[in-house]
């Protein structure tokens, strides 16, 4: 049963077709990251992005030979009722054929974020919505309007001749399904020693990288720089702890030539030591220093300090790098993990390594994982899944020593006295924002270290914004509660809002959060902002994790969360992201 919003009523409608338990079309979720997405296009502040895609040429050009398209028949216009989509054949490739308000569209078939079947997704009102991570793209441009991704879909030409519908394709565009938004160049003269940009970007995650490309798709002409003190150029974090093994030119978000033809400027292994905000300078931990005119600190988080004895044993990692993820896996095979805290990425980091090491161990301070973010129900749910996969969990438990032989890792002892066998301990509590730097610099931080912004994103000083993970921003849902919401695709949104801020252009955060876990094959999905959920109503079967549970405060639904029930979740961000309440007595 699907709830049904007409003329503000909720009514319980039957809808087998489109809540059916997607079995068959899973993504391969081993490489699956963390994010979601929301609506904006001309509704939403947010603006519409869309860049280019990373492997792909440089775009399509538009061809004018024939045969460089192909033309097919598809249908007979009756073949599709209003607001029915259909997966297509047009000869060398496959098409999403669109009927809506009797208007036919056509555009690439697959997301390009993860290659979603978008004919899974949630169609409404003139845009589609991924099923798997809720990017939002507008079916008659293609245009990226909401995220996580950073490209647009393809586009094909649609005509009815005789009550046939016929769909035009360029055959390259067909290939590559996505395609990016057109981007300006830096028109300066530029000295890449010149100790000057005219932004600066601090951190080389979503935000960071949406900035800049937001910058130059809007027409940005100056030079932008962007600072890392990673040793990689940008890549696809949440993938590192899903798929251990993956390398940072896999991961990677877009090429070296793509940052180079847009003239974004990427400066990796470099630390930012002090910003000096009245001399709009920042001095760097090499000695070297260089000015801006505009600065966006996006340095996200890092791990949470853990105490214990043993502190230079070896092999004892935190998950932070594709470096990282690497020495993981290959110390893990065949030997003894430990993982130590239930957070999202650890318990990811002990479900990857259950094909690979000989035991894995989980350690955790509370007695259930998720309790906090997924309610006791689902969290006992994941657990019982993990504990069929041969792994086990030492609850209410903490760590007093890592013992070593050699230098090297042998055992963790836990604070109960129980000693485990341990060849490679991964450190998951969590998180504190990375804004340490900043301290003496005049940037407003709130008692957890958290840059607070405005809702452009900006801090209190002029010229300075901030976004992702290390702010606290200014929560429409919330009444503008000033919140922390480390998701992947919000950081996404806070990059465009600050360009668009930087560049005079009126712009808000105005999405859904949306976020996304894999464990042995199978996804989290969650939608919302569930913070101080008091309840929570489960559908669905539990035990075979084929569920959609909703998280409510008072009588309002605030979040969603599902396993197996695509694209329940997309289709809760959809109503929540029209601005329109679910009631918990519409879900009761």
């Amino acid at each position: 049963t699907v709830l049904c919003f007409h003329d503000g009523v909720v009514l319980p409608v039957e809808v087998k077709v489109e809540l059916s338990l997607l079995e068959k079309e899973r993504e391969v979720d081993g490489l699956s990251p963390n994010g979601k997405a929301s609506p904006l296009g001309d509704r939403r502040p947010n603006g519409a992005p869309g860049h280019c895609s990373d492997e792909e040429a440089p775009p399509p050009r538009l061809y004018s030979k024939p045969r460089d398209y192909v033309e097919a028949t598809i249908c007979h216009v009756k073949d599709l009722e209003n607001g029915q989509m259909r997966e297509v054949d047009v000869g060398s490739g496959r098409a999403l054929l669109i009927k809506e308000h009797g208007e036919f569209s056509a555009i690439a078939h697959k997301c390009p974020h993860y290659g979603a079947p978008l004919v899974k997704g949630v169609l409404s009102k003139g845009h589609i919505r991924c099923p798997w991570h809720g990017a939002c793209f507008n079916i008659a441009s293609g245009e990226l309007e909401d995220f996580p991704g950073l490209d647009s879909l393809a586009t094909f030409q649609v005509r009815v001749e005789k009550d046939k519908v016929i769909i035009r394709a360029n055959k390259q565009a067909l290939q590559a399904q996505k395609r990016s938004k057109p981007m300006s160049r830096c028109s300066a003269v530029i000295n890449s020693n010149t100790g000057f940009s005219h932004v600066l970007i601090i951190g080389s995650g979503p935000a960071g990288l949406v900035c800049a490309e937001t910058l130059r798709q809007e027409g940005f002409t100056d030079r932008i720089v962007m600072v890392t003190a990673d040793r990689h150029p940008p890549y696809d974090r949440p993938k590192l702890s899903k798929s251990l093994e993956s390398t940072a030119e896999q991961l990677r978000l877009r090429s070296p030539e793509f940052l180079q033809d847009h003239d974004i400027e990427v400066l990796t292994e470099k630390e930012v030591a002090v910003v000096d905000v009245k001399m709009r300078a920042v001095t760097f931990v090499d000695g070297s220093r260089m000015e801006y005119r505009k600065l966006f600190i996006a340095t996200g988080s890092r791990p949470r300090p853990m105490s214990y004895q043993g502190m230079d044993v070896a092999n004892v990692f935190h998950l932070g790098t594709p470096d990282d993820a690497n020495s993981i896996a290959r110390l893990a095979n065949n030997r003894n993990a430990v993982v130590v805290g239930t957070s999202f990425i650890g318990m990811e980091v002990a479900a990857a390594l259950t094909d690979k090491a000989h035991s894995v161990s989980i350690i955790g301070i509370e007695s259930i994982p998720f309790k906090k973010a997924l309610g006791e129900k689902v969290g006992k749910a994941i657990m019982k899944l993990f504990e069929a996969n041969r792994v086990k969990f030492y609850m209410l438990n903490e760590v007093s020593e890592m013992k070593g032989q050699h230098g090297e890792l042998k055992e963790v002892v836990l604070k109960s006295g129980k000693m485990l066998r341990a060849d490679v301990c991964v450190i998951g509590t969590g998180s504190v924002p990375a804004s340490g730097f900043l301290k003496q610099s005049g940037i407003h931080m709130d008692s957890k270290g958290f840059i607070t912004v405005n809702k452009a994103m900006q801090t209190n000083v002029e010229g300075v914004f901030a976004g992702g993970d290390v702010v606290a921003f200014p929560f429409p849902q919330r009444n503008n509660k000033k919140v922390n919401i480390p998701h992947w695709q919000m950081a996404h949104v806070h990059g465009r809002v600050a360009a668009l801020s930087m560049m005079g252009k009126p712009a808000e955060v105005q999405t859904v959060p949306y976020f996304w876990s894999a464990m042995f094959g199978k996804s989290i999905r969650y939608a919302g902002y569930g913070e101080g959920f008091d309840d929570v109503i489960i559908q669905g079967d539990l035990e075979e994790l084929k569920f959609v549970a909703f998280y409510t405060r008072g009588e309002e639904v605030v979040a969603v969360a599902s396993m197996n029930y695509d694209p329940i979740v997309s289709r809760v961000a959809e109503i929540l992201g029209s601005g329109k309440l679910i009631r918990k007595r519409d879900v009761e």
